[in-house]
């Protein structure tokens, strides 16, 4: 008996709707509280059976695809936009969990899932460590920016290296208010315990980037470190799904869309489509074509004249993603060897 099952995932439930494609029995339902042990227990009833299960590339994915494998169920992850489309069509049509789940059986059955890579263990306990660094960081330059707005509001002495000497200084101005020194204290606590947290997660990350195979071939390309290396790693992933570097392009969002019709023709733009993290990667390695030492240095500086620094470093982070492409594609299966 070959079954066939889509997985709409929530915080709270899991919607799902499965059909038998031999005798078209079927059946429709919501498991909840949506966790391992509520899912674990669900797929027993499965056991012997050869089942596929669909779920979209949405947050929940990760415990629905180890239950499925640890249960001999084959897990599809289907790409969220993608899915979207060829459920719901371009126009606006009733949306529900159901419809959902629903669609993605269908999308099952029919073999027309957009599959999206499904990382192993090793990357995806890399990539949540590289995005709550991402997080962290990103933590700490809000409350730097509170700092400033609180120095500014009150009229004291603007600070343009907020951290660098005596941090002291920056709540003992008479400028500031009573309210006004508590805050900028509160605040430098916070800093300082978001420092150690990012230090160590650091240290975690480049610690892994001198052992990691497809990390250290990453690092050969000028501009690319060992953070960078593990960022770009992860979140890449295998190049091998690609036909070529320009799906490796688009993967990152820094391809140029263009809308065109009649004639008429829209200024042209990044997609800017899937995860920051490694469009953020690649334009801090881009960045560093504006060195001398750089082998990119001479197209940076083209492109610099022409359509300004920033674009600039986009450019040559679109390069760079090609050779990360065919770096790690070259490598075959070491590129994702476990350490």
């Amino acid at each position: 008996m070959a079954i066939v099952c889509g997985l709409d995932i929530h915080r709270s439930q899991v919607t799902y709707d499965w059909v038998d494609v031999d005798t078209g029995e079927g059946r429709r339902g919501k498991l909840a509280p949506a966790n391992r042990e509520t899912f674990r227990g669900w797929l027993e009833q499965f056991a012997g059976h050869d089942v596929d299960v669909v779920v979209e590339g949405c947050t929940g994915w990760r415990f629905i695809v180890e239950e499925c494998r640890a249960a001999g169920v084959t897990p599809h992850v289907a790409d969220p936009a993608e899915a979207s489309v060829r459920i719901h069509g371009v126009k606006r049509r009733a949306k529900t969990d159901k419809v959902d789940a629903k669609g993605l059986r269908e999308l099952g059955v029919q073999g027309r899932v957009p599959e999206s890579w499904i990382p192993p263990a090793q990357v995806l306990e890399i990539r949540t460590a590289v995005r709550l660094y991402h997080d962290l960081m990103t933590e700490r330059a809000a409350w730097l920016h509170r700092i400033h707005a609180t120095l500014f509001h009150q009229g004291a002495v603007q600070q343009s290296q907020l951290l660098r000497g005596d941090r002291d200084r920056l709540h003992d101005s008479d400028l500031l208010s009573p309210a006004g020194k508590d805050a900028v204290r509160s605040i430098l606590r916070v800093v300082e315990v978001l420092d150690d947290e990012i230090n160590r997660i650091r240290q975690q990350l480049q610690r892994f980037a001198t052992k990691q195979p497809g990390c250290k071939e990453l690092q050969k390309e000028y501009g690319i470190g060992k953070l960078t290396s593990v960022v770009i790693w992860s979140e890449i992933g295998d190049c091998r799904r690609f036909s070529s570097s320009d799906g490796a392009v688009r993967h990152s969002g820094l391809d140029v869309t263009v809308y065109s019709s009649n004639g008429k023709r829209s200024a042209p733009h990044l997609s800017r489509q899937g995860q920051p993290l490694l469009r953020w990667a690649l334009f801090e390695a881009g960045r560093c074509g504006g060195r001398a030492s750089s082998p990119d240095h001479d197209y940076w500086q083209a492109a610099a004249r022409r359509v300004g620094k920033k674009r600039a470093a986009i450019s040559v982070g679109r390069k760079l993603t090609r050779r990360c492409h065919h770096r790690l594609r070259a490598l075959g299966d070491d590129a994702f060897a476990e350490i």
